[in-house]
């Protein structure tokens, strides 16, 4: 795995062979697994472990009641963009708990997708924080949970966005809106880092 944990910062496309690492990150049960799985061409490494009442105490699952299982660890998955370009996903347990793994997740990674719940707002304030800290390139994706508010100046203002940030809505259950989700982002690290009079970035085409 040392491709996909090597200086994401060089140019993109500079080599023959590129991984590039993608963190999903966000607060407890936004999407991040969901999304991982929807998107990655192998069947998807998973660290999800049954919640018992034990955990009720610590997590706060006052608006997902239906959620069974939580990542204790990270989900991990691929997508080969052509011969030469792979993105290795890897997505961040969401529980205050579990934070201390966040920074040596966020190590070498080339961007990451922070994904919002609209009606969480607050549970967003962590990982966009700890990105900026580290300098890594981000998006925010308000996942699709059907509440009244999706991505918009609204929600630009409640996260205090830069305005070059890309805010867009996704699903996270749909593999065509999680493929844009990381189209928006690749698209957003070039903008950062390519070399404007060379362009040498990832291919344009989408993913297959």
């Amino acid at each position: 795995m040392d491709s996909a944990t090597s200086d994401a910062r060089a140019p993109l496309g500079a080599s023959a062979d590129n991984g590039f690492k993608i963190v999903v990150v966000g607060g407890f049960g936004v999407g991040k697994t969901t999304l991982v799985r929807s998107v990655s061409e192998i069947r998807p490494l998973d660290t999800e472990e049954t919640m018992t009442q034990a955990g009720e105490s610590v997590d706060d699952i006052r608006h997902i009641h239906a959620k069974s299982a939580t990542t204790v660890a990270f989900d991990f998955g691929r997508i080969t963009l052509d011969a030469r370009n792979v993105l290795y996903l890897f997505g961040a347990p969401g529980q205050e708990r579990f934070w201390f793994l966040w920074d040596r997740l966020f190590s070498g990674t080339l961007g990451a997708v922070v994904l919002v719940d609209t009606r969480r707002i607050d549970d967003s304030w962590y990982a966009i924080d700890r990105l900026e800290h580290h300098g890594t390139p981000f998006i925010v994706a308000c996942n699709d949970f059907g509440g009244p508010v999706r991505a918009g100046e609204d929600v630009r203002e409640a996260l205090d966005l830069d305005p070059h940030i890309p805010l867009i809505d996704c699903d996270a259950r749909s593999r065509a809106s999680g493929k844009k989700t990381l189209i928006t982002l690749v698209r957003h690290v070039q903008n950062r880092y390519a070399d404007p009079s060379a362009r040498a970035g990832l291919p344009r085409q989408e993913f297959v």
